[in-house]
């Protein structure tokens, strides 16, 4: 497969997957903006290769299949259409193939890990399975200033954190708690009632307390981009526009009355674009 024919199928699974981030991308120039279809698409595979494993395949083999891929885009001859295009980018954005390598772990903790006993152990996940994203994309956007590392770690908590309290009923299905344990200890809220999707007062202020350290993150990462060079911050529109879907959503789970195990909290695309046309809008007047 030729380079152009793998970025079309990067290009492919982005346009396809249906995602928040996609809305952000339009907002890039083309050469960065295939550069992120090609991340992304990454990003779905490998996390595809665990959560939507075809019937009698080895997740694991799937996994130990992805590292050989990206050790082959570091210095090799790679394979799948997405570590082909992968390797231009990587070689002319100078990304670090550690992320992609922690990425990959992160994915992989899913075969073994139901629960975390505590932030700090959930924390480390968050890092690995969309903090580094961030990372990555910093070399995307094209920050100078090293705070933006700051920034683009809290945001990716912050994402993080929404798309667990979003999805609590999709991980409860398929047996997993990414709530701490001592949190739902301190709620008075078990492990059992959460896999059986129950509602009760305990619940909702297991949810808020939840929903307040999310925010805390977003005001973070906001906190420093304010801090930022006028340069960054005009190359960070991208991920301000992330932001400002992520938030709406984690705000319409508040709204809901953290009703997360009815329906899956969404925005519509027109939504998506109001945020992203906003966001970029005032960017560009500041």
């Amino acid at each position: 497969m030729t380079p152009s024919e793998a970025q079309a199928y990067c290009n492919a699974v982005t346009k396809h997957s249906g995602s928040n981030f996609y809305y952000s991308f339009f907002f890039l120039p083309a050469a960065r903006r295939a550069a992120m279809y090609t991340v992304y698409a990454f990003c779905k595979e490998v996390d595809s290769a665990v959560d939507d494993a075809p019937a009698g395949s080895d997740p694991k083999e799937a996994i130990s299949r992805w590292r050989a891929e990206v050790a082959a885009v570091y210095g090799g001859i790679p394979t799948h259409p997405v570590a082909i295009s992968l390797a231009g980018h990587v070689r002319q954005l100078g990304i670090p193939r550690e992320y992609f390598d922690e990425l990959i772990n992160g994915v992989e903790m899913d075969l073994a890990t139901m629960h975390y006993a505590t932030f700090e152990d959930l924390s480390r996940y968050c890092y690995r399975v969309a903090c580094v994203v961030g990372l990555i994309c910093l070399h995307i956007f094209g920050t100078r200033d090293p705070r933006a590392k700051d920034y683009a770690v809290n945001l990716g908590m912050a994402f993080q954190l929404t798309n667990i309290l979003r999805d609590l009923g999709t991980d409860a299905d398929r047996g997993r708690i990414y709530l701490p344990l001592n949190d739902l200890t301190r709620f008075g809220y078990t492990e059992e009632l959460l896999l059986q999707r129950r509602y009760s007062p305990r619940f909702n202020d297991l949810m808020a307390f939840q929903c307040t350290r999310a925010h805390e993150f977003y005001d973070k990462a906001h906190t420093i981009l304010e801090s930022l060079p006028r340069a960054d911050r005009n190359a960070l529109t991208p991920a301000e526009i992330m932001r400002g879907v992520y938030e709406r959503i984690l705000v319409r789970i508040e709204q809901a009355g953290y009703r997360v195990f009815d329906s899956r909290i969404s925005l519509p695309p027109v939504s998506r674009l109001a945020v992203a046309a906003g966001v970029w809008l005032r960017n560009r007047l500041a």
